[in-house]
């Protein structure tokens, strides 16, 4: 590939501006200056500087981020904070997106990548990709109101009945449920559908991809993924 438009994928920029980078001198390879407009880079397993700092080629990118309290999952926050507040200009410029999206107070998993396919397979209502959550709520979860999660409730505005998986009691205040759609806000109102109320909500596990095997991956840190990880995401049961 032309190193023009290596780097323009990379997401530095504008054709002219990648070019402007290149007869500056600025971008190195294994060391060396290149600075001849026609050199074609091999995409395998490159590394590169641009002004002296490092990168390695990704056609992809595929990134975990541990959402804090307070961001919109949108380009455009309106009230708070936005998640691409997180991302450096780089990953911006290659169209970073959310993988579905959490609310601005949940907190927890999140996925973003460039790559549409990826996003298709995480977030299309028929893969029913399952995602974990934990919650606190306003009153104690009872039995009752658990078995009523995993029998199913129906949801205002919404087609057919929309049941949990894997319901545990944590605790007189605190629930874990596994989901495998993605409708608005369906946490929240599958607990109110059983007479709680959700107070605070975190994802700790989309597919088999969890978030605390994640090096540690602390509130409002992200990570690149690796290609088993990518893997572990898309999990899901037969």
């Amino acid at each position: 590939m032309l190193l023009e438009k290596m780097l323009q994928s990379q997401g530095f920029g504008s054709r002219k501006y990648c070019q402007q980078l290149i007869k500056n001198g600025a971008v190195q390879i294994q060391g060396e200056v290149i600075d001849n407009l026609k050199y074609k880079a091999d995409l395998k397993d490159l590394e590169f500087s641009v002004h002296g700092e490092n990168y390695a080629y990704r056609e992809k990118v595929y990134i975990a981020l541990n959402k804090p309290q307070g961001y919109e999952c949108s380009h455009q926050a309106t009230h708070h904070f936005s998640v691409f507040e997180l991302f450096d200009e780089l990953l911006l410029n290659r169209g970073l997106q959310c993988v579905g999206r959490l609310d601005q107070d949940t907190t927890g998993l999140l996925l973003l990548t460039d790559d549409g396919q990826f996003l298709q397979a995480l977030t299309h209502p028929k893969k029913h990709v399952a995602k974990v959550y934990q919650m606190h709520t306003a009153d104690p979860v009872t039995s009752e109101q658990a078995a009523q999660l995993a029998q199913g409730v129906e949801l205002r505005n919404e087609s057919g009945i929309f049941a949990a998986t894997d319901v545990e009691i944590l605790a007189d205040h605190q629930l874990q449920m596994t989901v495998h759609q993605g409708v608005y806000h369906q946490v929240k109102r599958m607990l109110a559908a059983v007479g709680n109320k959700v107070e605070q909500l975190h994802r700790t596990q989309i597919g088999k991809l969890n978030l605390n095997d994640l090096s540690g991956l602390n509130e409002g840190e992200w990570m690149y993924l690796s290609l088993d990880q990518i893997e572990l995401a898309k999990f899901r049961e037969k």
